[in-house]
Formats: structure tokens, sequence, C-alpha cells
């Protein structure tokens, strides 16, 4: 009995010997994770978290060890969603019209709001402007019935604004006027070469000194709706689950970045960094992340109660058919956590 227990007892010995090998030679690897990709957009240059964190990546403590990061920039917002959906991206810049037609309409119920990007109409700060030419014909909004409106995607959030400011004054897209779309960029020249008689105007190119000398404001974002949950970071809910560790490390390493492009001590390289992306002077980048700027939360905590609203309006729009509650699509332990890391 004693020979047949020692047998058992050596096999046992060998058994664990080998596992322990194994865990061995496992224990790195399984330690060493490939870090996670992260696939980010961005849509507007300076306007978007995304075009400016990757020029700050030496602090981001945490990239290349949990997580890696790919940055790609999109026409509009809407393309957003089939990226989304395609799993083309793992973080979208949605606006407040594409997350609830991305969540109805594209079937994405599982969408999540992660964290703040700007808000706009706050007191104070910078609300996004419609424009027209100084020596046109158009005064007043009324003046604009039977005139061309360029928006850079239908269903974005600058074209909900305006459409949303139309309908006050009694007017609908098509009966009332015609909407063309051109990027943001070509905007200046649609209204200079008069192949519109409004254009959608955001930061940086709303402030282009050529643009201003030329135009004037007939209204803003928030004449339209008020305050707007304009820009939010959306991830799906799976892949937050499944990448709870590398989201959470990447939210700190992005609110790390946005608290230092907020904080005034640094806005003399904040604009040369602008500068740089944009290919423009500097010094057209004074009004950058401050009150002539949209309002961008510290902690990265989006307006949901502002949100709402907003969202009920794309409703009403008729871009989505049901109502939505944006509470059950929103998830900010993240950036929560993530601020509770920097303290």
């Amino acid at each position: 009995m004693f020979r047949h227990e020692l047998r058992w007892s050596r096999r046992a010995v060998a058994a664990a010997f080998a596992c322990g090998v194994a865990a061995l030679a496992a224990g790195p690897a399984s330690a060493q994770q490939a870090p996670v990709k992260i696939r980010l957009s961005w849509i507007v240059p300076v306007s978007n978290w995304a075009s400016m964190i990757q020029e700050k990546k030496d602090l981001a403590k945490h990239l290349g060890k949990s997580y890696t990061l790919e940055i790609t920039r999109f026409a509009g917002t809407p393309p957003l969603i089939t990226a989304l959906a395609n799993n083309e991206l793992e973080i979208a810049n949605l606006t407040y019209p594409t997350l609830p037609i991305a969540i109805q309409n594209a079937g994405m119920n599982d969408l999540m709001v992660i964290a703040d990007e700007f808000q706009d109409g706050n007191a104070g700060y910078y609300s996004n402007e419609y424009m027209v030419l100084k020596n046109g014909p158009i005064k007043k909004v009324e003046d604009l019935k039977g005139k061309v409106l360029a928006t850079n995607v239908a269903g974005s959030a600058v074209d909900v604004a305006m459409r949303a400011m139309m309908r006050k004054h009694g007017m609908e897209d098509k009966r009332d006027y015609t909407v063309v779309e051109t990027p943001f960029p070509t905007m200046k020249a649609f209204l200079q070469e008069k192949k519109a008689d409004l254009i959608s105007a955001v930061p940086p190119f709303a402030l282009n000194p050529e643009l201003r000398a030329m135009a004037h404001t007939l209204f803003d974002t928030k004449d339209a709706m008020g305050v707007t949950q304009f820009s939010m970071w959306v991830a799906r809910k799976g892949f937050i689950e499944k990448n709870r560790a590398a989201m959470l490390d990447f939210m700190e390493d992005s609110l790390r970045i946005v608290r230092w492009y907020l904080d005034p001590k640094n806005h003399k390289e904040v604009m040369e960094i602008a500068a740089k992306i944009t290919k423009q002077p500097p010094e057209r980048f004074d009004w950058v992340f401050t009150k002539k700027d949209n309002y961008r939360n510290p902690d990265m905590l989006p307006d949901l109660k502002a949100l709402q609203r907003n969202v009920d309006l794309v409703q009403e729009l008729g871009f989505i058919k049901q109502k939505i509650d944006v509470t059950k699509h929103a998830d900010l332990s993240l950036v929560q956590e993530a601020a509770k890391r920097l303290k």
C-alpha cells in the first residue's frame, strides 16, 4: 500500500512540477497581455479632444502599456454610426442628434455616453454661429425663406440646431428652404461664392479673420436651442465591460491631458499646438479653451439633463420615432473613477 501511495505521490509531484513550469512560462505573458486597441474619432481640429490628445502623449502614463490609441478623422458625426456598427471604432465623439439616431435607427441599443467633449450655450461661453454675408440681403431669419443653407452633414448637431431655428420661425426643409452639405473648411468659400446664403460656422473656422471680415452672425446655437450637450464620447457596453481596466487607464490619461489643456498657465503652448495641427499662426488661437470657446467640463462630465432636452428635440424634428431615456445610455463610472485617481 505504501508503494502504491508513493507512486501516486510521485505522480502528483510530477504533475504539480509540470503545472508549475507551465505557470512560470505563462506567467509573464498573462501579466503582460497585449494592450487593448482603442480607436478614437475626431472631426474638427482643436475642438475635438482626439486631435489634441495625441499631441500630449507624454502625459498618457498608460499608453502603450494597458492600451494603444489610434486616432481617425471623419467628415461628420453621421459616418461615425457606420464605423461603430462595423466595429471600426471603440470610442466615437457623437453629438446629441447622432446618439439617438445610432441607438434607435441603427439598432445599437448598447451605446453608452462615457464622457463630455464640449457643450454649447453655457452662460459666458462661445456658441456655434450661423453666418451670412455682411453686404447680402439676409438681415433676419425670415429672409432665409427660399434660400440655400449650408450644413456639414444632414443630421449633425449644427444641422439640427439650424433646422430648429428655422422651425421657430415657421419654416421647414424642402418646403421653405434648401439644405446643401459641405465640410466645415469649405464653408467660407461657399458663402463667398454665393453657393449658400447661410453657413454653419464652428471653431476654429468660424474665427477665420477673412470670414469675419466678409460675414456676420445671424444667430447661434444658443438662440436656437439653449444649452446643448453638443459632443460626447460614446462606447459600446460590451467593449467597456470586457476591457474595463484598460478603459479606466485611458480615461485617467485623457482627463490628465484635458486638465493640462484647460489650465491657463499652459495657454501659450496650447496655442502653439493648435497652430501646428491646423497650420495656422499661433496668434489666431488666443480663444482656444477660454470663455471665447465652447464650455468643456474639467472633469469630462456631460450634462445629461441638457442632453435629454436635446434628444427630445431630435425626436420632435422627426429624426427618430420614439423618445429615448438618455440615463439608460450613460455610464459615467469610468470618468468619475478616473477623477478620483487624479486627486
